[in-house]
């Protein structure tokens, strides 16, 4: 809709010419959505940075907290390549998706670093801790993204009536659940080995598994 929306002011401003004291204006759907967006474009940074101060609250440290938000933009590749496979337009219901998206992805984060650091905290070394660690999680991290994958499929299969609504918020989950948990048991484990590597940490010896 935005694009036709643009294509048509731009050509009634080219072939339309209104008497003095005449304004035009556009209204409808299309108004609702630019408000929509706009309050998106507040929304979403502030949804971003709250978690990244929640994580740094539980963690107390910001590279793990930055760690743990790297599962958001690995998230949102699957999410864009099914809304580009399906043919889906980004909408605001897309848009909202993913912000529901990066809250999964960051919890499947934080259950995979807390587990290395347990396992650190116990003496393990560093490769051990975190091969252990992800062998340790695959589980619940599966559980988590099974469960939002499949309540999400009938909605994102459905074409009745209300499913341009419901669609493209169930593509974008879909697809984000699809490639943060494959990424996500890859990329992640690897980041960690590579960043302790870079820049050691001191991990606390209670059973949190969190950085003192």
């Amino acid at each position: 809709m935005g694009s036709f929306v643009a294509e048509a002011q731009s050509r009634v401003v080219q072939s339309v010419q209104l008497p003095p004291g005449y304004t035009l204006t556009w209204e409808g759907q299309f108004e609702n959505q630019r408000r929509a967006t706009k309050r998106l474009s507040i929304i979403v940074p502030l949804s971003l940075l709250t978690i990244l101060g929640l994580l740094f609250w539980a963690f107390q440290s910001v590279r793990y907290s930055l760690l743990i938000m790297m599962n958001v933009p690995l998230a949102l590749i699957g999410g864009i390549f099914l809304l580009f496979l399906t043919g889906t337009n980004l909408s605001v219901s897309a848009m909202i998706g993913f912000i529901a998206l990066a809250g999964v992805c960051v919890q499947n984060g934080m259950i995979l670093v807390s587990q290395f650091n347990t396992q650190r905290a116990k003496g393990l070394a560093l490769r051990e801790a975190v091969i252990s660690g992800a062998k340790a999680r695959v589980r619940p991290v599966l559980m988590t993204a099974l469960m939002a994958a499949i309540g999400m499929y009938p909605a994102a299969t459905s074409t009745g009536i209300g499913s341009e609504v419901q669609r493209p918020l169930a593509l974008v989950i879909l697809g984000g659940m699809i490639s943060a948990v494959m990424l996500t048991l890859v990329v992640l484990p690897c980041a960690y080995e590579w960043l302790e590597r870079v820049w050691p940490s001191r991990v606390s010896s209670d059973t949190s598994g969190l950085i003192e």
